[in-house]
């Protein structure tokens, strides 16, 4: 079941969710985004970014299903609401929909950094159970290069700072975003970062060069060469090689972005994923 009123946002503005929350009731928070400068990203181009008013966010938990048992906040930053409003939030979705087990967001690195410990801890007591966080690379030229908001250690930080929360979170991926030639050297790179935190989930996607966006005009300009498909296998196959979680972790390659559809969970999958990807990259190296 899903809900997704138009509010006040742009009827037209397409409502972007992860495919694991696929049948999640979808509530509206924020229009556009509040960042909206990352070179890779057109998503939210066409739209202002906007926080939406909780009287009508109230309606569309007034007319949602009572046994709803999972919510998803959509927009590209929920958090950039703030804690109060956050707050007001979830007490309301506790309120309309007393079942509810789990509410998800999408979060950024720079979004989390303005909560404390204690409120995101607070947070998750309230029902706010998983968000799924654009760490895209570990590399800090890379970051830069995609005029991402955060950098490395700043995302070691935040990450860190959820693991003591005990907020969980997803880690989504982005390979490709790197380059020709520079495959091994991010997927090394990225490992590493992640080997500094827990995360539930990594969620790799490979890179789109969409139309209108910066990184194209840098693909135009000669700034940024893509890596064909074998390399972005090979940076797959070194990313699971180079990671090392502390607990398990679900490595997801299923998104539809990906060259090839894998799922198992590290550290104790490690050799069947290692196994399927190698036997594709022969597949397409014949």
């Amino acid at each position: 079941m899903k809900w997704i009123g138009d509010m006040n946002m742009n009827a037209k503005e397409t409502i972007y969710y992860p495919q694991d929350e696929m049948t999640t009731v979808l509530v509206p928070v924020t229009s556009g985004c509040s960042y909206n400068k990352c070179a890779f990203c057109g998503m939210y181009k066409d739209y202002k970014y906007e926080q939406l008013p909780f009287s009508d966010i109230e309606t569309v938990l007034m007319n949602t299903y009572e046994y709803t048992e999972r919510v998803f906040l959509t927009g590209a930053e929920p958090l950039s609401i703030g804690y109060e409003k956050m707050v007001k939030l979830l007490n309301m979705i506790k309120k309309h929909i007393p079942y509810c087990a789990c509410v998800a967001s999408y979060a950024s690195i720079k979004n989390v950094e303005k909560y404390s410990v204690e409120q995101l801890s607070i947070l998750h007591n309230l029902g706010l159970r998983l968000l799924y966080i654009g760490f895209e690379t570990g590399r800090d030229d890379i970051l830069e290069k995609m005029n991402k908001q955060h950098r490395r250690d700043e995302a070691i930080t935040q990450a860190r700072k959820l693991n003591e929360a005990n907020l969980i979170f997803n880690s989504i991926i982005l390979y490709g975003i790197a380059g020709k030639d520079e495959s091994v050297s991010n997927a090394i790179a990225t490992a590493d970062m992640i080997n500094h935190f827990n995360t539930n989930k990594v969620i790799t996607m490979n890179l789109t060069v969409f139309a209108d966006t910066e990184l194209s005009r840098m693909v135009d300009r000669g700034e940024f060469t893509p890596s064909i498909g074998y390399e972005r296998m090979l940076e797959l196959k070194t990313l699971i090689e180079n990671l090392d979680p502390k607990k398990d972790t679900i490595f997801d390659t299923t998104h539809p972005t990906n060259i090839i559809k894998i799922k198992g969970i590290l550290p104790k999958d490690k050799n069947i994923l290692l196994e399927q990807l190698e036997s594709y990259m022969n597949i397409m190296n014949t």
